[in-house]
Formats: C-alpha cells, sequence, structure tokens
C-alpha cells in the first residue's frame, strides 16, 4: 500500500496523471448494458431515439450546453463539446488537457499559409494527422470530447479582419476545397470521400461561422451586434458556397451559426439559414452549434429577444442544437413552462447530439477497444508529422520579388550574415492563434545558423508594434555583413480574434528600420515577412535595394526550417498569395460594407480579385520561383457549347440583348453531360525541382454589371524534376463554372465568349442560347 501511495505522490508531484479516457456503455455494469442505445447493431437512428427517450427534462436541458454532465443512473459519461484543432490539436476550448502523457501536439501553419500552397492532397494529409493525434489524446484520457471545431470556412473578405488568418483566403472555391479536404481527413475518411459508410468517425468536424462573418472588432463595431447587410447575390456566389461544400461533400458533422445578424435576424435564430438551407437544401445531418454565448448575446447585447427565454425558444425553433454557453441550461425549462416551447424541439436537438456521440463510438463501451481505439501517443509529435509539418511549412512560402536572382544564396560564398528584426528569434509568432503547443521550437536565426555560423543578430524593435527602433544599432550590423536578412510583420499583437487592424501598413518604425538596413547594406537585403494578412508593402516592391521578399504567414512549428531552406535553395518556393494584396488607403473603405461588387457611381471599389476595380500591390495567386514554368492548352473538347438545341424556348430569357438559361431549368442531367475536359501543359525550364500550383481561371468578354472580373475554376499543385513537363486534367462544369449568380440569388448561363486561362495562356469558348 505504502508503495502506491508514493507512486501516486511522485506521478502527481510531476504533474503528470494517468486516467483512460471515460466510458459510457459499459457492458461489466449489468444495470444499462441491455438498454437498446448501448447495442452496436441497432441503427444509430433507433439508437438516439431509445436514449432521448429515457430522460427525464432536466436530464434533457443539462445535455443542450457544451459542458454536458454525466447521466449516471443510464452510465452515460460527461462530454464536452468544445475543442479546438484549427492547425493542430490546440489548447484552446475546453476539451482538451497536456498534463498528461502527451504535452505537446504537432502544429502545423497557420491556415492562410497552408492555402498558399494550393493542395487539396497536403491540406487532406494535414487534417488526417490532426485527427490521429486527436484520437491519441482521448485514448490516453487527456480529451473530453471528440467534437472539434474547426475549420473556420469564412470568406477573407477584408484584409483588416484579424481572424482572416485562420481562413484559407478570399476565393469560394478555394476556401470550399480546402473545408472539404480538412473534413474529410480529419474525420477519417478517404481524400475522395465516401469511405465512412458505417457512418463512425475518427473526430468530428465543424463548419464555421454560419454565415457572413468576417468582423471582430473594427471602429467600435464587434462581430457581436454586427448586422451583416448582405445581397442574395453575394450570399449565393460567395459568402455561402462553403459551407455547401463542407456539407455536401466534406459531410460534416458540425455547423457553427455566427455571433452576427444577417440582414436583421441573428444567425443562430435564422430558420431559414438553419433548417431551410442546411438541413432542408444541403441535407445536413449532424449538430448545430451556437458560438459561445452567442444566445446570450441576442438578449443581453442585440435586445433581438425580449426576454431570455424568447432567446432559447427562437434558437431551438430556427433547429440550433446546442449553445455554447449556459443559457439554455439556465432558461429552457421556464420556456417549457410558459407553454412557448415544445418538448418536440429539444428532443430534436438532442437526437442530433447524441447521434454524433455515437458515431464516434463513445457509447459503445471502452474506446480501446472500438474503432481507432489503437491510436495511441506514439503518433503524436511523430517523425512523420513532424516532416509533414515541414512540407506544409515549405509549400506555402511565396516568393513576392526576386531581383537579379538574388535568391537562393550560395551555400559556400555567404560569409557574414545579418538577421535583424522584432520575428527574427521568436517561434511563438510561428503557430499564429488557436494554437497548442508544439513538438518543437526554432526560430529562423536559430535555422539560418546551419547555413552561416554565428550570422549577427539584433531585434531592431523590442516588440513587433515597433514604437521605437534602434537605427543606428541595426545600420551598424547590417554594414558588417555581406548579406542582409531582414524577419519583419505582424503578429497576435495586431492581428487576432476580437481585435481587427486599422491600417495596411507595416506597424510603427518597421518601414523605416527596413529602408535605413536596405541602404547602409552592401548588397540587397533580403525581407521576410511574417503575416496572417496583406500589408502594403510598396516602398519594399519598388526599391531597388531591397532584393528579395518573402512571405510566410505563420509557418507552424517548422517554419524556420522552411525559411532558411528557402533562403539558402533547398527549398524552392512555390507558394501563391491565396488573397489579394491592397494598397493602403484601402481602409477608406469602411470594413462594415458587406458588398462584394464594385459601385462606379459612389467609387466604391468592390472586393478580392474577382470584383475589386482598384490596383492591387500583389494580386491574388501571385508568386514566384526559383525556376521558370509556362503552359499551354494541349486539349479542350470544346470551343463551343450549344445548349439551344437541348433546352425548351421557354426556358431560354433575355435581359436586354443578352439571353440566358437558369440552371435550375437546364437540369441536372443536362448539366453533367454539358462537362468537359480541359488539359493543360506544364514545363519546369530549368535545373531545379520545383512545387508549382497551376490556377485555372475563366473571364468572359462582356463587363456587364455584377459580372466578375474573373473566376478560379480549378487548380492543381504538382511537382516537376528539372526541364520536366506534365500534363493536368482539368473538368469544366458549365453549370458551375460558366454560370453566375443573379441579383435574386439564382444561377444562370449567359449566352457569350468565355476565355480559359492559365498564366499567360488562353481558350476561348462560346456559349450559344
Amino acid at each position: 500500500m505504502m508503495k502506491h501511495f508514493i507512486s501516486v505522490y511522485f506521478l502527481l508531484f510531476l504533474g503528470v496523471v494517468y486516467c483512460q479516457p471515460p466510458i459510457s456503455c459499459d457492458i461489466t455494469n449489468p444495470s444499462t448494458r441491455n438498454f437498446p442505445f448501448c447495442n452496436k447493431n441497432v441503427s444509430i437512428q433507433e439508437r438516439a431515439k431509445d436514449l432521448v427517450s429515457r430522460l427525464t427534462l432536466d436530464e434533457k436541458i443539462s445535455q443542450l450546453v457544451n459542458a454536458a454532465p454525466a447521466i449516471e443512473r443510464l452510465n452515460i459519461s460527461a462530454y464536452e463539446w468544445w475543442s479546438e484543432a484549427l492547425h493542430g490539436v490546440s489548447r484552446h476550448g475546453k476539451g482538451i488537457r497536456f498534463n498528461g502523457t502527451i504535452k505537446a501536439a504537432t502544429m502545423f501553419p497557420q491556415i492562410i499559409h497552408s492555402a498558399a500552397s494550393f493542395d487539396t492532397h497536403l491540406w487532406y494529409r494535414i487534417a488526417q494527422a490532426i485527427g490521429k493525434e486527436a484520437r491519441a489524446m482521448y485514448n490516453e484520457g487527456q480529451a473530453k470530447g471528440m467534437t472539434y471545431w474547426a475549420p473556420n470556412i469564412n470568406i477573407f473578405r477584408d484584409p483588416r479582419w484579424g481572424r482572416g488568418q485562420e481562413t484559407p483566403g478570399e476565393d469560394p472555391l478555394v476556401v470550399g476545397n480546402y473545408a472539404v479536404s480538412y473534413v474529410r481527413g480529419i474525420q477519417g475518411d478517404s481524400f475522395e470521400g465516401g469511405q465512412l459508410e458505417d457512418g463512425h468517425i475518427q473526430a468530428s468536424a465543424c463548419c464555421k461561422h454560419f454565415t457572413a462573418h468576417d468582423l471582430d472588432n473594427w471602429n467600435g463595431v464587434n462581430r457581436y451586434t454586427f448586422d451583416a447587410k448582405v445581397t442574395k447575390q453575394d450570399l449565393e456566389d460567395t459568402y455561402q458556397p462553403p459551407f455547401k461544400s463542407c456539407i455536401q461533400q466534406g459531410q460534416a458533422t458540425g455547423l457553427m451559426c455566427a455571433y452576427n445578424r444577417v440582414n436583421g435576424v441573428p444567425s443562430c435564430a435564422d430558420y431559414n439559414l438553419l433548417t431551410g438551407t442546411a438541413r432542408s437544401q444541403w441535407n445536413f445531418k449532424g449538430y448545430i452549434v451556437s458560438d459561445c454565448d452567442a444566445v446570450a448575446i441576442m438578449h443581453d447585447d442585440q435586445g433581438y429577444a425580449k426576454e431570455p427565454e424568447d432567446a432559447v425558444v427562437d434558437v431551438l425553433k430556427a433547429g440550433m442544437d446546442l449553445n455554447c454557453g449556459s443559457y439554455l441550461k439556465k432558461y429552457t425549462r421556464s420556456a417549457v413552462e410558459q407553454n412557448n416551447l415544445s418538448t418536440t424541439e429539444i428532443d430534436r436537438a438532442l437526437h442530433n447530439l447524441f447521434s454524433v456521440r455515437m458515431r464516434l463510438g463513445l457509447l459503445n463501451g471502452d474506446a480501446k477497444k472500438q474503432a481507432f481505439g489503437n491510436i495511441g501517443p506514439d503518433v503524436v509529435c511523430s517523425k512523420e508529422h513532424q516532416q509533414l509539418a515541414l512540407e506544409a511549412a515549405r509549400s506555402g512560402i511565396v516568393l513576392l520579388k526576386n531581383s537579379a536572382g538574388l535568391l537562393p544564396l550560395s551555400k559556400s560564398n555567404v560569409r557574414n550574415l545579418a538577421v535583424i528584426g522584432p520575428n527574427a528569434n521568436s517561434s511563438e509568432i510561428f503557430v499564429g492563434n488557436y494554437e497548442g503547443y508544439p513538438c518543437k521550437n526554432i526560430t529562423v536565426l536559430q535555422a539560418l545558423q546551419h547555413y552561416a555560423r554565428s550570422p549577427l543578430y539584433h531585434k531592431g524593435c523590442d516588440y513587433v508594434n515597433c514604437t521605437s527602433a534602434a537605427i543606428d544599432e541595426v545600420v551598424s550590423v547590417a554594414k558588417q555583413a555581406d548579406y542582409v536578412v531582414l524577419v519583419m510583420g505582424l503578429d497576435q499583437t495586431q492581428e487576432r480574434e476580437k481585435h481587427d487592424r486599422t491600417e495596411l501598413v507595416l506597424p510603427g518604425e518597421q518601414q523605416r528600420l527596413i529602408e535605413n538596413v536596405a541602404q547602409a547594406a552592401k548588397s540587397p537585403v533580403i525581407l521576410v515577412l511574417l503575416t496572417g494578412g496583406p500589408v502594403d508593402i510598396s516602398f519594399a516592391k519598388e526599391n531597388s535595394k531591397i532584393g528579395s521578399i518573402l512571405w510566410a504567414g505563420y509557418p507552424g512549428e517548422a517554419g524556420g526550417i522552411a525559411l532558411a531552406e528557402t533562403i539558402f535553395g533547398d527549398n524552392n518556393p512555390g507558394g501563391k498569395l491565396p488573397v489579394t494584396w491592397y494598397p493602403k488607403d484601402f481602409i477608406n473603405v469602411p470594413m462594415t460594407d458587406m458588398r462584394m461588387r464594385p459601385n462606379a457611381s459612389t467609387g466604391y471599389p468592390g472586393r478580392t480579385y474577382r470584383f475589386y476595380t482598384g490596383k492591387p500591390v500583389f494580386e491574388f495567386g501571385f508568386g514566384l520561383s526559383y525556376t521558370k514554368y509556362s503552359y499551354e492548352f494541349i486539349f479542350v473538347t470544346r470551343n463551343k457549347l450549344d445548349l439551344s438545341q437541348s433546352l425548351a424556348r421557354e426556358s431560354i430569357e433575355g435581359l436586354g440583348s443578352v439571353r440566358y438559361a437558369s440552371i435550375s431549368r437546364i437540369g441536372h442531367q443536362l448539366c453533367q453531360s454539358s462537362r468537359f475536359p480541359a488539359i493543360v501543359g506544364v514545363t519546369n525550364h530549368r535545373e531545379i525541382t520545383g512545387r508549382h500550383p497551376v490556377l485555372l481561371f475563366l473571364r468572359d468578354d462582356t463587363s456587364r454589371k455584377g459580372n466578375p472580373i474573373k473566376q478560379l475554376i480549378g487548380f492543381q499543385s504538382v511537382n516537376l524534376s528539372p526541364r520536366q513537363r506534365t500534363e493536368i486534367d482539368f473538368v469544366v462544369n458549365p453549370c458551375e463554372h460558366l454560370s453566375k449568380a443573379k441579383e435574386d440569388g439564382s444561377r444562370v448561363i449567359e449566352e457569350g465568349i468565355y476565355h480559359l486561362i492559365v498564366g499567360g495562356k488562353e481558350y476561348p469558348i462560346s456559349i450559344v442560347l
């Protein structure tokens, strides 16, 4: 006994607590093992129905919040719905702890960085690794749940948004494809999908924040009370497509409704949004959770609900199932007693909640003896996952400038290297927000020491805000070196949740420091930018003394190594910007204006590469390389699509001189038969291997009001050896890729000339109605 006591005391002294994952439906419990809801051979529908039927009203209400208590008489364990895994298992949320056997998790790049790879397979593999590490933590007893509130698939509409770093960027196709890859990966599905036929999932993904949510706190306007005025046209072709993809193709099991109102109605109380669109139109089968305290905010801040019970009634009748917070726990019973809420609505919510827990295998007895039960702590921070983090960090680096081929630096000729900047010797910045504890911490300075012994180092500014800079000191350091690497940018003090930017330039004295160092240095300097959102660096783009510019987002735990490899040529950068970089005067556009399309009469310039009429600092999709690529259209089966013979005369309408046909009238069968392949040839012309994203755009010959300037319709990432040529198959679906959203939100195909674009090559296609 004494020996056992000493062992336990020693473990507690070390801060290590070993425990098993919670067990529900324990087969060794004679009082509950014969319940139908514990029988794995019964359908999940029937199991959930049986379980809910056995609950008292108070027990039902207790399960409607994220911290769901145990129901001991039914052998149902407590459950925490709120865990985070944006780009690795996170320390944020309430469901994970790192004080057991597992003390860290692989921290992959922040999403905006990974998006720059334009590589769906890479995104899937990252999510797959996160899902395994999440399940390992549960099996080790360090997780209270397996529902992860990611991915964030809101469109990065405004460059000032503090949470833009969490998203895959501004393009609906890219964001939607990212969502599908992430969901399939973390939930344990195949890359192609459709492999979860028995319904069981490794972890649960949650698409957030539904919908038109992309403002946190800007000039006194906050996300809690903001009413997003959004047109039906913009909802159809910008804000909603990623969520539709996440649900229909990804088969996500969770959906989070946002804080904000959309056209006057809080998202979590919008029946048309939650039930009409997500469940009825898109066939969503999972659970819907509020953003944290969003239900309380409807009463306390928005004044939308006159009484607390009104907020409860509104959200449950709209189709929400779970409250992150405690509002439903406090006020649901009184709403029922006032005869304003039927228990049918509560039962529906509980059915959705328990169905997901059953799909996770968490009501099947000992989790270690179920599917995914053999995933142990050895997968966390494994060599395979750390190598994947490095691959991801390499793939997302974007080369924005490389005058006279300054990069890569020669490994043999660099004698003295200076490394300057507030981000040069910090690894904390690499992980962005919603981070966990990384497996490794290596700064840019430390990584560069592998190539250049004892580099000169100066921080330049005490902090990223750079309210004062040691200009004379850094100039002195720069003069001593053959080459200078400046590591500048932003961090979480500048952009984060609850904090949007008000400027688009580098903070404080950073620009002055960069310009002074560049002027003093012997050779053109190398500028490395770590930022989640875009910045106006026109000064650096135009300055001949700044020879190269690298953007690396927030590149994850391996970011320092990837940057050093890139600077010295062991990695050929191939990333492309997933967002437009706007000039600094874009701050004159109110962040509260949700319109995507420009308005020439008022001077409103529009947003994102699809509609912005101004001159960007860098375009969406821009990115250089150490090699040179060329493109050609090898084969396109159609240069004319004549729909007039297949459509009834009454299906073709006109708007002025423009003829168009509604997608709903064209029908699924004709849409499918109209698909055609487009084969693009890509050649690497130099003696260096490169990973290269190929982006296929579409534009039309018209400048009709509301039409995009151009539209991304496909992308693939390829690896090309020196002098290698390959061919890429794209499939063009006219009903999807050539259609446009009208002002009423309906989709149509217009008659006219369209152009497929890849690089500088174009291929015309005519649509005849």
